[in-house]
C-alpha cells in the first residue's frame, strides 16, 4: 500500500508524509500538536479555508477527549480527508473524453497516456487534435498517436476547432471506435474566446451523441499550488468539468491541493499523472491516496 507516494511522489513523501508521520507517533498530543499539523497542511497547499475547517473539527474532538494520542489524531484526520474526497464521485463514462486546461498543464501528454491505457485494455481509440492554434500541440499529439498505435484526426493551422471535432465524431461513429479523446486549446489569456470554443465543441459532441455523457477532464499543474485552484474556478465557470487530472505530481511536495479543489469546487479528482513515460498515470483512489499521504 505505502509505495506510490513514497516511491513515485518522493517530494510529497519528504515534505508532507514524513513530517506528519512524526506527529502520529506521539503518545500524547496537545493544542500545540494541532498547531503543528495545521502548519503542515497549509505548507502542503491544502488551502486556508479547507485547513481551518479540518483543524476546527479536530480541536472539537480533542476537547471532547476523543483524541488523546497520535494514532487517534491520525484516524480522525484520515476520516475527514476521505470524507472531503469521497463526497464527489468521478464520472464512470469511458467513451467520450474532452481534455481542457491551460497550455503547459500537461494536457496533451495526459491525453496520450490515457489513449495508451485504453489501447492496452483492448479498446479501439481515436484521438482528435482540436488545438489548431498551436502547431506544436498537434505535432505532440501525432507523436503520441504514432508511438501508441492509435488513429488520430487533425486539422490545419488555425482551422475552427469545432470542425475538427465534427470530423472526429463522424469517424468515431462510422468506424465503431470505443473511445474518443479530444484535446483542446488552452490559451487562458484569451479567456472569452477559449470558453466560446469549448461551448461550441460541446454542442457538436452533444449533437452527435445526445444520450452519452461527456467526460470533461481538466488538467491541473500540481506545481502551481493555489494558482491551480484559480484555474479550476475559471474553467468550471464556463464548462461543466466532471473530473480533475493532477499532473506533474512528482515535481511537487504539495499534495494537499487535491483537498482544496475537491472541497471548494465540488469537483472530484479522476487521475494523477506523473513523469513523461506513457504508463505514468494512476486512476485516483481517494482512500489509497489518504492512506499513503498519512503514512
Amino acid at each position: 500500500m505505502f509505495s506510490f507516494i513514497k516511491n513515485k511522489l518522493k517530494k510529497i513523501y519528504n515534505q508532507v508524509t514524513s513530517k506528519i508521520s512524526s506527529i502520529f507517533s506521539l503518545k500524547k498530543i496537545d493544542e500545540q500538536t494541532l498547531k503543528e499539523l495545521e502548519e503542515i497542511l497549509l505548507s502542503a497547499d491544502t488551502g486556508v479555508k479547507t485547513t481551518r475547517a479540518i483543524i476546527h473539527n479536530l480541536k472539537d474532538q480533542f476537547k471532547r477527549g476523543e483524541i488523546q494520542e497520535g494514532q487517534d489524531l491520525k484516524k480522525a484526520l484520515e476520516k475527514q480527508l476521505c470524507k472531503i474526497l469521497l463526497t464527489q464521485k468521478p464520472s464512470t463514462n469511458e467513451k467520450i473524453f474532452l481534455m481542457v486546461g491551460i497550455n503547459g498543464s500537461g494536457k496533451t501528454t495526459f491525453a496520450g497516456k490515457l489513449a495508451n491505457k485504453f489501447k492496452n485494455e483492448g479498446k479501439k481509440v481515436l484521438m482528435v487534435a482540436a488545438d489548431t492554434f498551436r502547431a506544436a500541440a498537434t505535432e505532440q499529439l501525432e507523436k503520441w498517436a504514432q508511438s501508441i498505435g492509435v488513429e488520430i484526426i487533425t486539422g490545419t493551422e488555425n482551422q475552427d476547432p469545432a470542425s475538427v471535432v465534427f470530423k472526429g465524431c463522424e469517424k468515431y461513429k462510422n468506424e465503431n471506435f470505443d473511445v474518443i479523446i479530444i484535446d483542446t486549446a488552452g490559451r487562458l489569456q484569451t479567456k472569452i474566446n477559449l470558453m466560446r470554443e469549448l461551448e461550441k465543441i460541446k454542442k457538436i459532441i452533444n449533437r452527435h451523441f445526445p444520450d452519452e455523457t461527456i467526460n470533461t477532464l481538466l488538467t491541473i499543474d500540481s506545481m502551481l499550488g493555489q494558482n491551480s485552484l484559480e484555474q479550476a474556478k475559471i474553467f468550471n465557470e464556463s464548462t461543466d468539468v466532471s473530473g480533475i487530472v493532477m499532473t506533474k505530481m512528482d515535481g511537487t511536495g504539495k499534495g494537499g491541493i487535491v483537498f482544496a479543489i475537491t472541497e471548494q469546487l465540488g469537483i472530484p479528482i479522476s487521475y494523477i499523472s506523473f513523469g513523461e513515460k506513457v504508463d505514468q498515470l494512476k486512476l485516483f483512489d481517494a482512500k489509497e491516496y489518504v492512506d499513503e499521504l498519512l503514512g
